[in-house]
């Protein structure tokens, strides 16, 4: 099956996730289900051979959900109350969603050939790359000499998610006080 099918697939899967999490009245139920969305783009990297994005994006989308499931758990004003604003934003949304959903559908038939890359970066890296940066490995070669700043990047966005979704972790709840053990008169 060509990498537009599953592109397509993969969209509308993130569009009814997404419509699914406006729709749920349990804002717990919604962050898990717009984690599913994200894990969707998270393929979709996969598809377009972005494995450096793919992995970046599976892992932010985790800590993320780690962090507001952390937030929302044993929460009492997750219950989302109906209200006649809510029926007319969801139905925009739901028109916004299927119109990105069909414009899409061109933009992934104008995608060059899967193997074929548009830009010609790619190919300046495969024949100059070893002379260049004198590695004997293409893929290091790029990740540390050519996109060096974009790696950085992607290191502090891991990092700072992992640590994000340490600090939650491991908050203690406490009574108010100081020591968190004693017990209020």
């Amino acid at each position: 099956m060509p990498v537009e099918t599953w592109l397509i697939f993969i969209l509308g899967f993130m569009i009814i996730g997404s419509i699914i999490a406006l729709e749920l009245k349990d804002l717990l139920s919604a962050v898990i289900s717009i984690g599913i969305v994200g894990l969707g783009v998270s393929l979709a990297f996969l598809f377009l051979q972005a494995l450096d994005l793919a992995i970046v994006q599976f892992l932010f989308e985790i800590f993320a959900l780690i962090i507001l499931i952390r937030a929302f758990i044993g929460k009492e004003y997750h219950i989302q109350e109906p209200s006649r604003s809510h029926i007319v934003q969801t139905v925009i949304t739901i028109g916004a969603l299927l119109l990105i959903l069909l414009l899409s559908i061109n933009m992934f038939k104008a995608l060059p050939g899967f193997g074929h890359p548009i830009f010609s970066t790619a190919k300046h890296y495969v024949e100059n790359g070893g002379l260049e940066t004198g590695s004997a490995n293409i893929v290091s070669a790029i990740i540390l000499d050519y996109r060096a700043y974009d790696t950085l990047g992607e290191v502090t966005v891991l990092f700072t998610a992992i640590l994000g979704a340490l600090t939650i972790l491991r908050t203690k709840k406490s009574n108010g006080l100081a020591g968190g053990d004693h017990e209020t008169n």
